[in-house]
């Protein structure tokens, strides 16, 4: 049995990468962007009026002039036009770009329009106020979106403004989800009562949805010879399995056994950690394998601590620092195992992560889980935890 720390080290020397495919940029929210992104021009690529109002030369004002004709209107969408004399206007709209031989805009609410005349009704204006200028937030050519970015709804926005229909991401592993057991059913059938249904493989498949990755799913029963059957096609088919039960010391549980059997080598096989100690990690030929534990908390557990950071390793290269939160209250542990504490979360007033525990009744809560947001991560080596205290969390929720 290794400890959480040699075990996330496993993981992360034996990331895949998968390659890049080019996809529509409408269709690459959460992906991991493989190219950088640069301006194809000026960003804004014109003089950008920012208020509806008028546009007018500040030197007339500055000599004191406040009421102004109006020559004609500046709508955006329209090329450019030019002030023909400086001593009058042109009203403009937002997103217009600014005429030729104005520097200033005047809002509407500031002004007192009648009989083709603006008549300004305050002192305190600034000369080039309400524009953008160009290239005022990038010039051309400048790096805007750096590769292994995880692109988001900002950098959506950001990719459609420089043209970019076609976006170069990180390709996504082909996975194949098991669940494992004569005691499953499926989800619209009545259990009996022997019999429960099956809930770990959608838990699952739904994390993975976070990345955008349709898996497949399948259920294998506690057969020898169909479990090694299937999963030695799947092994040939796929580049990620994800199996649920099967891996401890019961009279059936056949997987690490049939993985021997099969060629495949085990990186680990049993963690210093609660939940999730029975958790196995091998590798064959370019397929990599999870094998959770059955109980439903600790396959979550170890689905959001050690798959989510071996996907973001294999991908992006790196896996973010976890937030620490506050502990709301004492907490007595005695096993010498880490300690993934299920926490309620909530804020305080000076912007404090606080953590309040959320005992369940062991791994098979799998209720428990829906009233917390994160797993607290307690180190292993001491039995009590204070009130206070601060540790990492990660989130779930």
């Amino acid at each position: 049995m290794i400890t959480v720390e040699k075990a996330l080290k496993i993981v992360r020397d034996n990331v895949v990468d998968f390659g890049i495919e080019e996809i529509p940029l409408s269709e690459s929210i959460n992906r991991v962007l493989k190219e950088d992104w640069r301006t194809d021009r000026d960003l804004p690529p014109y003089d950008r009026v920012t208020m509806d109002g008028i546009a007018i030369c500040f030197d007339s004002f500055e000599k004191g002039s406040r009421v102004f004709t109006v020559e004609g209107i500046a709508a955006a969408g329209m090329p450019q036009q030019t002030l023909q004399d400086k001593a009058t206007c042109l009203e403009v709209m937002t997103g217009s770009i600014l005429p030729n031989n104005c520097d200033t805009v005047i809002r509407y609410e500031d002004l007192d329009i009648q009989n083709n005349q603006a008549h300004i009704t305050i002192e305190n204006i600034r000369c080039q106020q309400n524009v953008h200028f160009k290239g005022q937030d990038r010039s051309q050519n400048d790096l805007i979106v750096s590769k292994n970015t995880i692109i988001s709804p900002a950098e959506i926005g950001v990719g459609a403004s420089i043209g970019k229909a076609l976006v170069k991401v990180a390709r996504l592993p082909k996975i194949m989800v098991i669940s494992t057991g004569d005691e499953l059913v499926k989800i619209d059938e009545q259990p009996l009562a022997h019999q429960i249904r099956r809930s770990n493989v959608y838990r699952i498949l739904t994390t993975l949805q976070d990345y955008n990755i349709q898996a497949d799913s399948d259920h294998i029963n506690d057969k020898p010879e169909e479990i090694r059957t299937k999963i030695s096609r799947y092994l040939q088919d796929y580049d990620v399995l994800i199996l649920s039960g099967g891996v401890s010391k019961g009279k059936f549980d056949y997987i690490p056994q049939i993985m021997e059997e099969l060629g495949v080598q085990k990186l680990f096989h049993k963690i210093k950690q609660r939940p999730g100690k029975p958790f196995w990690f091998g590798q064959k030929e370019g397929c990599t394998i999870f094998a959770l534990p059955g109980n439903p908390v600790s396959s979550f557990m170890c689905m959001q601590r050690y798959f989510r950071a071996w996907l973001a390793w294999s991908q992006v290269g790196e896996v973010p620092s976890p937030p620490f939160a506050v502990l709301q209250e004492d907490v007595f542990f005695k096993p010498d195992l880490t300690y993934y504490l299920e926490v309620k979360i909530s804020y305080s007033s000076d912007g404090k992560i606080l953590a309040t525990p959320k005992k369940g009744n062991g791994s098979g809560d799998l209720a428990n889980l829906s009233n917390a947001d994160a797993f607290m991560e307690l180190p292993r080596g001491r039995n009590d935890f204070s009130a206070g205290e601060v540790f990492p969390i990660y989130w779930y929720r």
